[in-house]
């Protein structure tokens, strides 16, 4: 690893609150440059949890930083090959739009190219370009407090550990947070059902044939269902709609009982084809999820030596800028940590932060507009959708 440690890091110790993929990226972009990194994560160890599903890097965001932390050629030796596709479907699953069959070539060259990779892989490659010991699992954090110029870091498992600086990756649900702003999150609107499958080829295996180990989108006015592919071969199904804020407290659905769970979605999509049902059925375990945001106008003064990268800084509705927005932060903020042109830690925090929130705000906007789109189709909203796809392709 390059050896080239900033005056402003140096003797400096940096802890990095979350393993997810912002924050694991931060960790490698530093030791490149020759600083001391611990990474805290709740789970007990890298294998503990299955990561979710697939996630897509872009050229101007993940990827690019991919290239800057020195990963593109393992990414390209770990990414799923055509699982950028995408399929859309109305209820009685005729299909409106499909890019499986069309033979395109993958080119990281082509600025439309957005590689899937699961989100395993991707973390476990992360890890394999840290230095040994660079992640500290089973430690999940409780609070911390300020000795000095530095900070204590409790653990629910009894352990402490002290940092010169804190970065808070450590996703919508951030413990960091509080420490740097008091600013809260509002409801989008929007719900999802989450559901992973683990042998669809064998438990749904209509629905794994569409999906094709493609995107797979299915709309029909006020309700989505979305599938993708796990690089295990499982399923991750989302039942997106229009709900209101405290649908899930009065609903009156048991969320942790499956069968009752079914038997909503089924309703819910009664005059769906019942091929969709088999997806509900082959659920176990379900996670029911509002999906919230943090103000696109949110400011806070910037601290020298704890601040935030990702869902913790700038949460919005999912719009595929997720784990590119928290990469890219992870950049931004890197350089500014290690380029030399700043003479104290709290200038280019505040530079970062500027910058950050800056590129958050935009995307935000876009993601609050667009997941009542996704969530609750009109038949306007499904043309159009069509529509920019074709587009695209001209």
């Amino acid at each position: 690893m390059e050896r080239k440690a900033s005056s402003l890091l140096e003797n400096k110790k940096i802890a990095i609150l979350g393993a997810g993929p912002g924050g694991l990226t931060l960790a490698r972009l530093l030791q490149l440059k020759g600083a001391e990194v611990k990474v805290y994560e709740r789970d007990f160890n890298q294998d503990s949890r299955v990561q979710g599903a697939i996630v897509d890097l872009h050229f101007d965001s993940g990827l690019k930083v991919m290239q800057a932390a020195n990963l593109l050629e393992a990414f390209k030796a770990n990414y799923m090959k055509d699982a950028d596709r995408y399929r859309l479907v109305d209820k009685d699953l005729n299909i409106l739009l499909d890019e499986i069959n069309e033979g395109n070539q993958d080119n990281f060259d082509d600025e439309h190219f957005r590689p899937e990779i699961d989100r395993g892989v991707l973390r476990n490659m992360i890890i394999e370009g840290l230095l040994p010991n660079t992640v500290v699992w089973d430690s999940q954090f409780l609070s911390m407090e300020q000795v000095n110029d530095a900070w204590e870091l409790k653990f629910k498992n009894g352990m402490t550990a002290n940092a010169d600086i804190v970065i808070g990756a450590d996703g919508y649900r951030s413990k960091v947070r509080s420490y740097v702003t008091d600013i809260k999150a509002l409801y989008s609107g929007a719900t999802i059902i989450q559901g992973e499958i683990e042998n669809p080829k064998i438990d749904c295996p209509d629905m794994y044939e569409l999906v094709n180990n493609a995107n797979l989108s299915a709309m029909d006015i006020g309700k989505t269902i979305a599938v993708q592919p796990m690089g295990n071969g499982g399923l991750t199904f989302y039942a997106a709609s229009l709900y209101a804020e405290d649908w899930i407290e009065t609903s009156g659905i048991d969320f942790n009982n499956a069968d009752e769970v079914y038997a909503y979605l089924v309703g819910f999509y009664a005059d769906w084809n019942p091929k969709f049902f088999t997806l509900f059925k082959s659920c176990k375990k379900f996670l029911v999820r509002p999906l919230n945001y943090f103000p696109t106008d949110q400011h806070w003064e910037a601290k020298e030596n704890v601040t935030l990268l990702g869902d913790a800084a700038h949460l919005m509705p999912p719009s595929g800028e997720g784990v590119n927005t928290a990469m890219l932060d992870a950049l931004d903020l890197s350089e500014c940590l290690t380029n030399g042109e700043f003479s104290d830690l709290k200038s280019a925090v505040a530079v970062y932060e500027t910058k950050m929130r800056a590129r958050a705000s935009v995307l935000g906007k876009e993601a609050i507009e667009g997941i009542k789109d996704f969530a609750s189709p009109s038949r306007d909203s499904i043309e159009d959708l069509v529509g920019m796809f074709l587009n695209r392709k001209e």
